[in-house]
């Protein structure tokens, strides 16, 4: 090796600041929010309650360095029959496409929900605490004439009574994609 590199300590000084960097990363890991952070949080969200009946929301879709790929208006229609809700969200994006997807969500003894819909792959999982819903799932997202997988890390806030935010991270392998953000507006509260 470099006698004058090793003199002035450059590599020492390198690997300590790739260690710093990965301490960094393994930290940040650790400091994710849990749905706990929320026991408390007011107003309380239950989405059979939020969800009955009519909903509008308005989103878009965000790529991995923040650039608005998309945005997008929803109508979703609540229905509640005992301990499912069944939710029929209807898509129109900015270029004039549309989507539906409906949703059917099974509310859990212990107040968790399990769901299923048709672009869903297997059995999304969510928990509530306090005025957030914190939802895993696997989505099968279609992309020109190609269809991927991507891991939907999706939480929602109830804002008050008639307002809520919803907000998505979307990866794959382990690599955030992109962002869905969404604000919904309940009628007639």
């Amino acid at each position: 090796m470099n006698a004058k590199l090793m003199r002035t300590g450059l590599p020492a000084r390198l690997w300590k600041g790739i260690a710093l960097a990965l301490l960094a990363l393994v930290l940040g890991g650790c400091a994710s929010q849990q749905i706990s952070d929320y026991a408390g949080k007011t107003p309380v969200f239950d989405p059979a309650v939020f969800f009955k009946g009519r909903t509008e929301a308005w989103g878009m879709f965000q790529k991995r360095g923040g650039e608005v790929a998309r945005r997008f208006h929803v109508v979703v229609t609540g229905t509640v029959d005992g301990n499912t809700l069944t939710l029929d969200e209807r898509f129109r994006y900015d270029d004039g496409e549309t989507q539906t997807r409906v949703w059917t969500l099974v509310r859990q003894p212990d107040n968790s929900w399990r769901g299923r819909a048709g672009d869903v792959i297997g059995e999304a999982i969510g928990h509530t605490a306090g005025n957030a819903l914190h939802w895993n799932y696997t989505l099968l997202l279609p992309v020109n004439d190609k269809q991927y997988e991507v891991q939907m890390d999706d939480w929602m806030y109830q804002m008050d009574e008639r307002t809520l935010i919803n907000r998505t991270s979307m990866s794959k392998f382990g690599v955030e994609v992109g962002q869905v953000t969404l604000f919904f507006r309940k009628e007639g509260v």
